[in-house]
């Protein structure tokens, strides 16, 4: 089995960090949004803004120290969602109250009145409104214009709020090792576990009920899937290729993987990837092979992460397999 082909995919840094003094400052922070900010707390004005900047995808996160009146239109051609890391009592937004685990909802060019509480802290996530329509019509079989026409912003479960700010979180600290990005088998599973993730936060609380695929139907699935991965072994398949090969959307896949093998397609797949990076470091040479660079081959970005998942599934760490093994 050969690794996967490092593909670069971003030839300049993608990161832009701003400290900011002044609301007008801030304001022009984002650029192609027609955006003014009025500043309505008193005292000096603190703010920071950072952005990673992918092929499809735009994250990035604002703090704020003082009250602001947020007027203006987003980014055409961009569907944008933020929901907030802190926040001091609640804000409005479209005349609505705004809090902890609510989601704002942007679609292309749309119009926001936004007034923010004394001391906020949000990230957000923007994507080409068409691709991600795509996406939601391939991966989850729902159509997300439908679902969010007339909705400023959408209520979210605690957990996939909290697990979409800390992946967002953690994209913007490899700030500090932007290098990673220059595998396309991190930018592209970056980019699809955000998109899976921002699905998973604005998601209906109460969703009518739909019965399970049949046993013999999530066998079949999981036989497909098996077929795909093993005729693409030498690449880091993610769950988003599987449901459009497949045809199937993302909750018919975690039903019937988590039904005939008691894991979650996300958990399989790691643990396929994981397998790879084994295999490939006992025959890698030690003098010319980095731990970082193989697991970044598989789509592996947060390298701490990584070896724990490793130290966890083979009971020593990737260093050590690398080096016993010549």
């Amino acid at each position: 089995m050969n690794s996967p082909a490092a593909t670069a995919t971003e030839p300049s840094n993608p990161f832009r960090s701003v400290s900011t003094h002044d609301v007008d400052e801030h304001a022009a922070c984002l650029s192609n949004w027609n955006q003014t900010y009025d500043q309505l707390g008193t005292g000096s004005f603190v703010g920071a803004f950072e952005e990673c900047r992918l092929k499809r995808v735009h994250v990035f996160r604002e703090s704020l120290n003082r009250s602001v009146h947020q007027t203006g239109q987003s980014c055409a051609g961009t569907r944008t969602f933020a929901i907030p890391v802190s926040i001091s009592g609640s804000g409005w937004l479209a005349g609505e109250r705004f809090d902890l685990d609510s989601v704002i909802n942007l679609g292309p060019s749309d119009a926001f009145d936004f007034r923010t509480p004394a001391e906020v802290d949000y990230v957000a996530c923007s994507a080409d409104a068409e691709a991600l329509g795509e996406y939601a019509l391939l991966v989850e079989h729902r159509d997300l214009a439908a679902e969010l026409r007339g909705r400023a912003h959408v209520r979210a479960r605690p957990a996939q709020a909290q697990a979409l700010r800390t992946l967002i979180g953690t994209v913007l600290s490899l700030r500090a090792t932007p290098d990673v990005l220059r595998h396309s088998q991190i930018t592209n599973g970056i980019e699809q576990g955000i998109l899976a993730a921002l699905f998973e936060a604005v998601s209906p609380l109460a969703e009518p009920p739909q019965a399970p695929p049949s046993f013999n139907t999530r066998q079949l699935v999981v036989e497909r899937a098996r077929s795909y991965l093993f005729s693409h072994i030498d690449e880091p398949v993610t769950v988003a290729d599987l449901c459009i090969r497949l045809r199937v959307s993302r909750r018919t896949l975690q039903y019937s993987f988590q039904d005939v093998f008691g894991l979650t397609p996300v958990q399989f797949l790691r643990a396929m990837r994981l397998n790879s990076v084994r295999r490939e470091l006992k025959r890698a040479d030690a003098a010319v092979t980095t731990v970082g660079d193989v697991a970044a081959r598989w789509g592996f970005f947060h390298l701490s992460h990584f070896a724990t998942d490793y130290a966890r599934m083979f009971g020593e760490l990737p260093s050590a397999t690398l080096k016993k093994l010549h």
